[in-house]
């Protein structure tokens, strides 16, 4: 029976178009299925916007693997497409003595996963280059930047048009029903009831945080498969414009790096903007709103590196949510990037619990997609 496209891509964040763009790339027709109106609205477009180089996923991890390839796709894209972006560089930095040894083990783990250009940096050389920063070493990584993440979400949108695929905005999947030859995809489109059924013959399942209820519609029992999703909010706090510090890179704690998040760090946006977070909160719903009241603990955590900070030169500035498949207290959890054919779903490509570092690993994660589509 005759299909209506090869590959229905639900969720249009930047793992979706990703992999979009290179299913496309390989021959497939591709519809893009995105339940809001806009591409890129959760994940995506709320965080650090980091482009991460691998230093805190243990060997051999899928997190480690694919942001190690990610960060490479994606420097190598955004000087092809034209995606703004900036080198920036990181330092982790050990703010006493009794942090030097968890440094030099972030270290020794960077080493393994690949990170090239490494150094181990003493206070005098950490003043050097960041006059504003206290500690007394840190851990330096040039190859980290910052990027545009919505600028880079375009970027894999237009590849995959440029390739005949086509994007479904206000497009909600409402079943999921396998076929003894295709998939058979229904969505509902903006506020109306009416459905309407598409004929794929794969479904890749990119859908942030309705990853669990596209997996569960395809008929996994999320539970049972420890595919159920934790939201864990973090909220940012901007630095006053006029306030008298200064930064050129990425500066990020030493002390914070396990548990639900690396700590609240620095970063320096594309327009020289100064952001500090995210704190991890565990939460029920999706809620954006910045708790105003968490103005004195950010700036205690910041001042930990930079202590001349004062608390009224911050200020609320957005929240974002990670889809952790790890709950509260739980230890580490990779990525679950899979084809479904030995559990009876052939054709079913799961992207679940796509948190940090996601953004940087999209294209390598759509490679990995393929590649799996390709051999089931």
């Amino acid at each position: 029976m005759s299909v209506d496209f090869d590959t229905a891509v639900v969720g249009a964040g930047a793992v979706g178009l990703a992999c979009a763009a290179v299913l496309s790339a390989r021959g497939r027709s591709v519809v893009i299925l995105e339940a809001r109106n806009a591409i890129a609205q959760e994940g995506t477009t709320r965080n650090s916007e980091v482009i991460h180089a691998s230093i805190y996923y243990p060997a051999g991890s899928l997190k480690a693997r694919l942001c190690r390839r990610g960060s490479d796709l994606v420097y190598a894209r955004c000087a092809e497409r034209s995606v703004e972006h900036k080198r920036t560089g990181k330092l982790i930095v050990a703010t006493s003595d009794d942090e030097v040894p968890k440094l030099e083990a972030l270290f020794v783990a960077a080493r393994t996963n690949g990170v090239p250009e490494l150094a181990m940096i003493d206070a005098a050389e950490l003043h050097r280059l960041e006059p504003d920063v206290a500690g007394v070493a840190a851990l330096s990584s040039p190859v980290t930047g910052i990027v545009d993440a919505h600028g880079l979400a375009l970027s894999y949108l237009a590849e995959a048009e440029e390739n005949g695929a086509a994007l479904l905005l206000h497009h909600r999947v409402t079943a999921l029903d396998r076929e003894p030859d295709a998939w058979r995809v229904v969505v509902r489109a903006g506020e109306s009831d009416e459905e309407q059924s598409l004929r794929c013959r794969e479904v890749v399942n990119a859908a942030g945080m309705g990853a669990e209820q596209v997996a569960a519609l395809a008929g996994l029992d999320v539970d049972r498969e420890g595919l159920r999703v934790h939201l864990c909010k973090g909220d940012y706090f901007s630095l006053a414009p006029s306030a008298p510090i200064s930064l050129s890179q990425l500066i990020y704690p030493v002390g914070s790096a396990a548990g639900a998040g690396l700590g609240v760090h620095a970063t320096v946006d594309l327009a020289g903007r100064v952001r500090f977070g995210p704190d991890a909160t565990y939460v029920d719903r999706a809620d954006y709103t910045v708790d105003e009241s968490k103005r004195a603990a950010f700036a205690e955590a910041v001042r930990r590196y930079l202590p001349t900070l004062e608390d009224e030169w911050l200020a609320p500035d957005f929240a974002g949510l990670r889809t952790k498949l790890a709950g509260p207290g739980e230890g580490f959890r990779d990525f679950e990037i899979r084809e479904e054919s030995a559990r009876g779903l052939p054709g079913l490509m799961n992207c679940i619990g796509i948190e940090s570092p996601g953004l940087t690993a999209s294209q390598a994660i759509a490679e990995m997609v393929a590649e799996q589509l390709d051999s089931s």
